[in-house]
């Protein structure tokens, strides 16, 4: 099979221009009211009858005439006659004379003859009469007929998005029908064969993983003012594929798939869209999402996005929600841009428009010798004014196109210009928000994946935690990124200490501040019944023994590698040829459950891991030590209300 080479990538802005020249409107319909909300008018809605459509009392109490009570006070009250009563959906059965009042619920009927009524607060019983104890004037605590919205007034124009105060206008209007612009309906198509739905059994043995993008997408659509519908998968199949996706096409507005978009030569959707619509562009200049597709087919709108979910989320949220929502009639969210700091300087060249995931996180209090505007510091350099210092940073969050988290960990997107070879730490960047309501997190943490962490954290209201390892998180700290860094076993040359500073001195500025620890007992994770009889490390140097690692950014991995060295002194040897005869040593994985999961499986015999892992799955556990954990502060953040109830949660977990 030939395969189609991407030569000649399209600027971005060709991108844009080709989906503005698909039509995605969808028309008009007309919806019940209780349907309505978030839906956009199509034409002004006038009211066609007075509300209220009579006058009405505003509270309990008696209608009459205001003359009548004129020189009424609490010392000398006006004395009436009730000649009747009216509540609240009934017709007044009589008509008021001077020196007469009638009871009167809120709401109702204002009788003929009362032009004011006194709130029953003001009035006492007397026999057949009722006393008055204030004055009031013509109109008093009375709603005149179209006094809320008069006959003929315009109540809603065209292009209004409904919200539910409009629901309830239209409501006291009696209009129970409104003429909306149709949502867009958007057919969604994710391909390969590896793909599993949510809920169903995945075989990873065979590849599988679950869909994440039919889902993902699928809600952008929702949000966007579109009808998202799903298809079945289609596999790589060309004709299953080709069906799947004309069965779409007939029955909605605008086709999204997913995958098959790239120039390999089992990815051969751009071929259906050839011979069976119409390729209007073929591969972006952007990052991620090159292989992106824009076409038509029968007589739908067709854009294809990549496979990996980070990028069909980019692709989808620069080229494609914008046009669903003019389709729509949905406006651009409001207030969904933010200027920050980089928080550490990045380095791009490859001359496309890269869509890079970022993160927020509030910086710590303004510096004490900021005085405004831009100062100079000692070598005569300007340094960033407060208003600048108090800009959130923002930090990249990129595992690559194919991770999930990418997206789920990030804030928003900063568009790198092509021309852009690297940013500078402390350069001001515009961040595309995901939503106008995001915020950022109340505490940012990074460090050792540990289930005292995850404890800690539930305790917290919208907390971050990056699990990035021991040494990469000590690093970040230093560099002003996150708020905290939880960091576990040797970390120096020698014995493994931490500088760290104690609040309120001097000398140790800028250092990590220690807010407290715990420890944990970690070892070797094998089977119910330890099958192989492992006892320890030397287990798995003299015996063939299949070993699952953790990664070497890892606080466990170090002390493992610290405890070989000893095993190594011991037997006069290199510690590498220690680590070459464990099966297995050199394959690391990032979650602290993952080596103990391999076990369950019988994909291995031993594990790197803790204590209380074998305990929750019930594995048996060899210990080899006791671990010290610290959860340390980035100096400049130590009063954040987020760090402060981040340290109490852990006072009270001790």
């Amino acid at each position: 099979m030939d395969r189609k080479e991407f030569r000649d990538l399209a600027p971005p802005a060709e991108a844009h221009e080709a989906i503005a020249s698909l039509s995605l409107e969808a028309g008009i319909e007309r919806v019940s009211l209780e349907d309505a909300r978030g839906r956009v008018l199509v034409a002004r809605l006038d009211a066609e009858l007075d509300v209220p459509g009579f006058d009405r009392a505003t509270l309990d109490g008696y209608a009459l005439r205001a003359r009548d009570t004129f020189s009424a006070d609490e010392a000398d009250p006006a004395r009436l006659a009730v000649v009747g009563e009216v509540h609240a959906g009934e017709e007044p059965a009589v008509e008021l004379e001077g020196g007469q009042a009638v009871e009167i619920s809120t709401g109702a009927v204002m009788p003929r003859g009362a032009d004011a009524m006194a709130p029953v607060e003001r009035t006492d019983d007397d026999g057949d009469d009722v006393l008055v104890r204030t004055s009031v004037a013509p109109g008093d605590n009375v709603m005149f007929a179209g006094a809320d919205v008069a006959a003929g007034e315009r109540a809603l124009g065209p292009g209004t998005t409904i919200t539910p105060r409009d629901v309830g206008l239209l409501s006291a209007l009696g209009i129970d029908e409104v003429p909306v612009r149709k949502r867009p309906r958007v057919g969604i198509v994710s391909t390969g064969d590896e793909l599993v739905r949510p809920g169903e059994d995945v075989d990873s043995a065979r590849g599988e993983i679950y869909d994440v993008n039919s889902y993902t997408i699928a809600a952008g659509v929702e949000d966007a003012g579109g009808e998202a519908v799903l298809y079945p998968h289609a596999g790589d199949d060309r004709e299953e594929m080709e069906r799947i996706l004309r069965e779409a096409a007939s029955e909605c507005d605008l086709v999204l798939s997913s995958g098959s978009t790239s120039a390999s030569a089992v990815d051969v959707i751009y071929r259906v869209i050839e011979e069976g619509g119409e390729l209007l562009l073929h591969g972006v200049r952007v990052k991620p999402g090159k292989p992106m597709l824009v076409g038509r087919l029968e007589d739908s709108a067709y854009v294809g996005l990549p496979g990996y979910p980070v990028s069909a989320m980019m692709v989808f949220r620069t080229f494609v929600a914008p046009a669903i929502r003019e389709a729509a009639g949905v406006p651009e969210p409001e207030a969904a841009t933010v200027t920050g700091r980089l928080a550490r300087r990045e380095r791009y060249g490859e001359g496309r428009l890269r869509l890079m995931p970022v993160g927020l996180v509030e910086p710590g209090p303004p510096s004490t010798a900021s005085s405004g505007g831009d100062r100079a510091d000692g070598d005569g350099a300007a340094t960033p004014d407060a208003d600048t210092e108090r800009a959130p940073l923002v930090y990249p969050v990129d595992k690559g196109s194919g991770a999930t988290t990418s997206l789920a960990e990030a804030d928003g997107v900063v568009e790198v210009p092509p021309d852009v070879d690297y940013l500078e730490a402390g350069e001001p960047v515009d961040v595309r928000l995901f939503s106008p309501d995001v915020r950022p997190p109340s505490v940012l943490g990074v460090g050792e994946d540990d289930p005292t962490v995850n404890r800690l954290l539930d305790r917290l209201e919208n907390p971050r935690y990056l699990s990035v390892g021991s040494r990469p998180a000590l690093r970040r700290l230093r560099e002003g990124v996150p708020d905290v860094a939880v960091v576990a076993g040797p970390l120096g040359d020698d014995a493994g200490e931490i500088a760290v500073s104690v609040p309120g001195t001097d000398s140790d500025a800028g250092e990590p501040v220690d807010l407290g620890s715990w420890e944990r007992e970690w070892g070797l994770l094998v089977r119910p019944g330890n099958p192989d009889d492992v006892d320890g490390v030397a287990a798995l140097i003299d015996r063939d023994l299949r070993f699952v690692n953790r990664t070497t950014d890892s606080g466990l991995r170090t002390s493992l590698d610290r405890t070989l060295a000893d095993r190594a002194a011991e037997r006069d040897t290199d510690r590498r040829d220690l680590e070459r005869s464990i099966d297995g040593y050199d394959v690391g994985l990032r979650a602290h459950e993952s080596p103990a999961r391999r076990v369950l499986a019988g994909e291995a015999d031993a594990g790197l891991g803790l204590a209380e892992t074998a305990d929750r799955l019930e594995l048996e556990f060899v210990p080899l030590g006791r671990q010290l954990v610290r959860l340390l502060a980035n100096p400049d953040r130590v009063d954040r209300d987020g760090v402060r109830h981040l340290e109490r949660a852990l006072a009270d977990d001790a």
